[in-house]
């Protein structure tokens, strides 16, 4: 491919030659004397207005030209002549009187001058139309070329990722290794009968490493690898995304053995015949074309597509039956190790401090997805960068983790006495009742400081992934979230809209204990919840629910009991812990965050003056800490200097300090 500056280079030197050959013509055209013939020129060289010394004569075709003085430009309108006349002895020896003797031009010569002069123009505007035509075919995105397909090969080296870049996703890269050892190898695994898989979709939430995955295999396999995304195949002319898929195929075939990676099939794959009222439209056609490219008439041997989507139940079930799509690969949101791992491939390059512990930091992230730890890691950065430090430390991760779960800090926020005592109380009933109950997360921290929406939060740090959630455990949950609500109900005598969010969270798990999981022992396990597809995909609209009213209202009675059950143990606690209850609160108001060890001490029954005794004590560790972490990567920076000017190694990037 040509690249656009001498793209543009090459056009802009056309457009001046064409500007100075169009001046030159126009030029001597307008110094041309119009209707000069042989008598005006006898009649011009006895009047003494020709040049004598300018005048030729070419005596193929008796053409005659020369110039004319200032008498004859006044008197003909013009400089240069140009005429047909006769060349037999008596025309020469009329010139000869008249002291004209014409110099004779080759007619070689003068065909060519006649010939540049004459067609050059043309040629010119010719061969401009053809580049500009030849240009117009190259790549997709030109014009009259919406048929040809924008997919990019990827080249060798460029960005190169491998499988040791992605990590969290072991299962996964496992069956992908599987794909890139048939392309090496595919006699291991012919000889015994097998064929190479068609096709394999990558299925997963967003932000799991989809398109990370299919970059590493890009660069395990040495096989041209072409990329392209689901939306680049359909545009606003009919037929475009199935001719952009033929010549999508045509490439792989040629250039098989090779790999073709689609990313969010969905924009094409969409399930036919979807929404009110069907219908056949260009989408469907795009896709028509990729089944039959995929598992038609004509084989593709030796080209593996690859597809990356999160909204799998939106694919239309031909595209997904074996023969087109044949390896399904699920990239879940990675566990506890996973996250560990992650982090570990995202700090290779960033210095840590002796304090930063990347299993705690994995343990404090249940949920998150390699692109949330990415992020996590780069706000980081970006808060030691703000602080001006060295190294990355355990609390530029801490306050990285709380911005990105919670938002940033409202600082210029400003909260009266009455709501922030308000949401003091708020945040200790959540972290009593949640300290109390058997089975839930521990306490981490709790924080009356605004941040994102929230005015306080009450932070839990789970010991491990769960995978399985039991009756006991969601009662609890239900209770926790209502422990805000019954300490404004207790203390206050009143309650507010601080809870709204948690009554809502409530209500929602409850209903579903009900309704899906089947924890109502008055209703059996039995589901009452219908999973109704999108009515834009015409899937079970306006369907009537298969329970009857009063089974209805058993099910609003029972979702009902187990939030007000909630409730009510939630007030309970709290009665039983007002001194804990108002210890914490004060904690709040004075400290505004508080940790794990001084929740329990107050729920242990600790006074306000411990706390503050531990509070004091911690704070002069983490400073301690904080100051020995400094001391240690200025003293690692320094080393790695005195090695650099010694001609040693540097300090390993990415790897903490030595204390």
């Amino acid at each position: 491919m040509r690249s656009p500056s001498k793209t543009m280079t090459l056009w802009a030197l056309l457009i001046v030659l064409a500007v100075l050959f169009f001046q030159m013509y126009e030029r001597q055209a307008n110094q041309m004397v119009r209707d000069f013939n042989w008598p005006k020129f006898l009649q011009a060289a006895t009047d003494g207005q020709v040049v004598k010394e300018s005048v030729k004569i070419n005596q193929s075709n008796a053409e005659y030209e020369g110039q004319l003085n200032d008498a004859g430009q006044k008197a003909f309108g013009g400089k240069h002549f140009k005429f047909t006349g006769f060349t037999d002895e008596g025309s020469l020896k009329k010139l000869d009187e008249r002291g004209i003797v014409p110099s004779a031009v080759s007619s070689d010569n003068s065909f060519m001058a006649g010939l540049l002069l004459n067609w050059l123009p043309l040629i010119i505007i010719v061969g401009m139309f053809m580049f500009f035509m030849r240009q117009i075919q190259v790549g997709g995105g030109k014009a009259m070329q919406f048929g040809k397909s924008r997919a990019r090969l990827l080249t060798e080296n460029k960005n190169k990722v491998t499988f040791k870049d992605v990590a969290g996703v072991e299962e996964a890269k496992q069956d992908l290794r599987e794909i890139v050892d048939f392309l090496k190898d595919p006699k291991k695994f012919t000889k015994l009968g097998g064929r190479i898989p068609k096709g394999v979709l990558l299925v997963g939430h967003p932000g799991t490493g989809k398109t990370l995955l299919a970059r590493a295999i890009a660069g395990e396999a040495n096989v041209p690898f072409f990329t392209i995304s689901g939306s680049d195949f359909v545009e606003m002319f009919v037929g475009v995304g199935a001719s952009r898929v033929r010549d999508l195929f045509e490439q792989g075939k040629k250039s098989a053995p090779c790999l073709i990676f689609i990313d969010e099939i969905d924009a094409v794959g969409r399930h036919r015949g979807a929404g009110m009222g069907g219908g056949h439209d260009e989408r469907e056609q795009t896709l028509n074309q990729l089944l039959v490219e995929m598992d038609g008439f004509e084989s593709n041997d030796g080209v593996i597509l690859i597809a990356a989507t999160n909204r799998p139940d939106v694919l239309d079930p031909a595209l997904l039956r074996p023969g087109r799509f044949d390896r399904r690969v699920v990239v879940n949101k990675p566990d506890l190790k996973g996250r560990e791992e992650i982090l570990k491939v995202h700090t290779r390059k960033t210095p840590l401090a002796t304090d930063v512990d990347l299993e705690k930091i994995a343990r404090g992230t249940p949920g998150f997805s390699g692109a949330d730890l990415e992020n996590l890691v780069n706000e980081g950065a970006l808060q030691a960068a703000r602080d001006n430090k060295a190294r990355l430390e355990m609390e530029d991760f801490e306050k990285a983790k709380d911005k990105v779960i919670m938002g940033s800090e409202r600082k210029s926020m400003v909260i009266s006495e009455k709501d922030k005592r308000l949401t003091a109380y708020h945040e200790a009933g959540h972290a009593i009742v949640g300290r109390s109950l058997a089975g839930l997360d521990p306490i981490h921290k709790v924080t009356i400081i605004p941040r994102g929406m929230a005015l306080g939060l009450t932070q839990t740090l789970p010991e491990e992934d769960t995978l399985n959630l039991s009756k006991s455990k969601a009662t609890n949950m239900i209770a926790f979230l209502f422990g805000g609500r019954a300490a404004e109900e207790i203390v206050f005598e009143d309650y507010t809209t601080g809870a709204g969010n948690d009554i809502e969270r409530a209500t929602d798990l409850a209903r579903r204990m009900v309704c899906e999981w089947g924890m109502s022992d008055k209703l059996g396990p039995l589901s009452y919840h219908k999973h109704e597809g999108p009515v834009f995909l015409g899937m079970n609209q306006a369907q009537p629910r298969d329970y009857s009213d009063s089974k209805a209202q058993e099910i609003d009675k029972e979702v009902f009991d187990l939030v007000q059950g909630g409730h009510d143990k939630a007030v309970e606690i709290l009665k039983a812990n007002m001194t804990a209850l108002h210890n914490m609160a004060g904690a709040l108001l004075e400290y505004e965050t508080i940790d794990s060890d001084e929740v329990n001490l107050m729920v242990q029954g600790g006074s306000l003056e411990e706390v503050k005794k531990l509070h004091d004590s911690k704070k002069e560790a983490i400073e301690s800490n904080r100051k020995q972490v400094r001391e240690s990567s200025e003293r690692a920076e320094k080393d790695a200097k005195d090695r650099k000017k010694a001609g040693g190694g540097n300090d390993p990037v990415g790897q903490p300090a030595p204390a």
